[in-house]
């Protein structure tokens, strides 16, 4: 067996593989403990983020309020891995899966790894999405993404439009409008929750997250399905919002009714995309753009199982991912690993 990714969705599977006593392996392209969370920006606090689900086995303390994310979430994935004495192979960067006879063949650049049955669990963080509009490569500022933000200093003086309408969007849009002038763009216009986050409504989002990759589409984030809550952190950029520029300029964003909005600086909250490219030469892609999945399970590749990939993509949803696939993979015929 081999796992791909040591984030949360990673760890989760490997416990229950090390419970099942299935040898196997976990190759992770970072250098360190963390996943994704290590390289969140400095000024993301605990307080701030969606909340930190405990991985299975034990219990996550939390830290204080004020604790950087990128320091505090990965300590704990650290002393996770320590306790539970997990096989990671570090820095491993792996570059394509291909099958070799009924087995997957997994090539890194540090050897190959040969595998009756393997877990994706490479997250998103790799693969951020930056859309395209009119006029992009003729805009003479600066152009940058959440997962290049390092704090707000950088913007200091600077007219920024931030674009998304997520919960990072907002975050770094309250950041940043401390030191610079900001306009806020998005798409569509948020939806604000006022209700509590009630577990009725988390199946829901969960569900229909989990219709659309049965069906072969691309997964939408359930963080986005979910909306935002109606924090004094969002309620303070709730008016703020305008709609979707149609093209950008040399100078700045314009709207087809004749506005028009100076910039140095566009950020690009946009999110990110599911970091499957070294899955391509399996031809799993639908026509619809997505891959057709079965719970945890690839429909054209019953051994392959993404977890954290649509409706898992989060930290409670990850944690029985990994569980189900390791039930399923208990139950194929053959389980080994083998480093070529």
């Amino acid at each position: 067996m081999v796992v791909i990714g040591a984030g949360q969705a990673g760890l989760s599977s490997a416990y229950f593989l090390r419970r099942a006593d299935l040898d196997f392996a976990v190759l992770d392209a970072d250098s360190a403990p963390g996943g994704a969370w290590r390289h969140r920006w400095p000024t993301l606090r605990m307080a701030t983020v969606h909340g930190i689900f405990d991985l299975p086995g034990t219990h996550f303390e939390p830290p204080p309020p004020d604790a950087p994310a990128a320091e505090a979430v990965p300590a704990y994935f650290a002393d996770y891995e320590r306790e539970f004495a997990l096989p990671i192979h570090r820095p491993v960067h792996v570059d394509t899966v291909t099958k070799a006879g009924d087995d997957f063949l997994v090539h890194t650049d540090d050897g190959e790894w040969r595998a009756w049955a393997v877990i994706n669990a490479t997250g998103t963080w790799t693969t951020p999405f930056r859309p395209y509009y009119p006029g992009q490569a003729t805009f003479l500022g600066r152009q940058s993404h959440t997962a290049d933000y390092r704090g707000p200093a950088e913007f200091a003086g600077r007219r920024v439009v931030v674009v998304g309408g997520g919960t990072s969007a907002i975050q770094l849009l309250n950041e940043i409008s401390e030191v610079a002038t900001t306009t806020w763009v998005t798409r569509r216009p948020p939806v604000f929750r006022d209700g509590p986050f009630t577990p009725d409504w988390g199946r829901m989002v969960v569900a229909l997250v989990d219709e659309r990759v049965r069906a072969g589409l691309p997964p939408e984030s359930v963080v986005g399905v979910t909306g935002l809550a109606a924090t004094p952190e969002t309620l303070k950029v709730r008016d703020r919002r305008l709609p979707m520029f149609d093209r950008i300029t040399p100078e700045g964003v314009a709207w087809s009714d004749g506005r028009f909005v100076p910039a140095d600086v566009i950020l690009w909250c946009t999110g990110w995309r599911a970091s499957l490219d070294h899955l391509a030469p399996l031809h799993l892609r639908e026509p619809g753009g997505g891959i057709r999945m079965d719970g945890t399970r690839v429909v054209a590749e019953p051994r392959l199982h993404l977890v954290g990939y649509g409706p898992s993509a989060s930290t409670v949803g990850a944690n029985r991912a990994g569980r189900e696939a390791v039930r399923e993979i208990r139950a194929a015929p053959a389980n080994q690993t083998v480093r070529t």
